[in-house]
């Protein structure tokens, strides 16, 4: 990654890139489809329509979210909209994570020349509340929120669509 993508990001951004074997249609099944899209994530009512709103069901609280933009095999962009769970007081100097978070999240899928696809996932204003948990191996992931230039691989389980 270059330095002048770096800069480009949001100081509160993270980034996630892998290269993955399946083609962008399949990898846009796997992020749009909502019984596909919670087998990776949460369960999820999305419909990849611009104004389209749709929930993850987290166990505390729903995640709260809206379709931005669509470019089926190509980009998905939609907000996040997090807010801790009724009668949680949050306190961000102790808990970060019962914060409220509202972000942008983007998805930008791109054939690759083996006919795979390289996949972009940039979450503005999540790096601030908190870190990611989960990468895939051979991705990388940048954390833009302390070191613009400072590049982290993620050593975890590959990311696995099972997008058909």
């Amino acid at each position: 990654m270059t330095a002048k993508q770096h800069s480009n990001m949001a100081a509160d951004s993270i980034e996630f890139e892998c290269e993955l074997p399946d083609p962008p249609e399949k990898v846009w099944r796997a992020l749009t489809v909502p019984d596909l899209l919670a087998a990776w994530m949460m369960p999820n009512d999305i419909k990849p329509e611009i104004g389209s709103r749709f929930a993850f069901a987290k166990a505390d609280a729903p995640i709260e979210c809206e379709i931005l933009d669509a470019e089926p095999e190509r980009l998905l962009r939609y907000s996040w909209r997090e807010r801790p769970a009724p009668g949680n007081t949050a306190n961000p100097l102790t808990s970060p994570l019962d914060s409220p978070m509202d972000s942008i999240v983007t998805f930008t899928l791109d054939r690759t020349v083996s006919g795979g696809t390289h996949l972009r996932i940039v979450h503005d204003g999540f790096a601030r509340v908190a870190t990611p948990a989960v990468a895939g191996a051979g991705c990388r992931l940048s954390l833009n929120a302390q070191n613009p230039r400072q590049t982290i691989a993620a050593n975890t389980h590959r990311l696995v669509l099972r997008a058909a």
